[in-house]
């Protein structure tokens, strides 16, 4: 079942994410309040820490990092992220092993 913090739109699906900078590893860390949270090592400046959160995404989703587009939150924690490439099922496949 598709969730608030995932949307299906046509050939594309758009994630609702958390990025926490500056954290001791990167990693997904699972949905939680209507966002999937992603902590990454890279600090909040200069879009490294974007960059980081897009590549480490990218990974977990199997899709290569141009098949992703920061929407909005290029300033914020709070970010959109556009992913081609991918359902929302695979998504949630992708998250469900995770929580294992």
């Amino acid at each position: 079942m598709t969730e608030n913090w995932l949307q299906e739109l046509g050939d594309v699906v758009v994630i609702r994410v958390k990025a926490i900078p500056r954290a001791r590893r990167d990693e997904v860390r699972g949905v939680d309040g209507g966002v999937l949270k992603i902590a990454v090592t890279a600090p909040a400046e200069k879009g490294k820490a974007n960059e980081a959160a897009l590549t480490l995404l990218a990974k977990f989703l199997g899709v290569s990092r141009g098949k992703l587009q920061l929407l909005s939150g290029q300033s914020s924690r709070l970010k959109r992220v556009e992913v081609a490439g991918v359902s929302a099922s695979q998504v949630e496949e992708r998250l469900a092993k995770l929580e294992r």
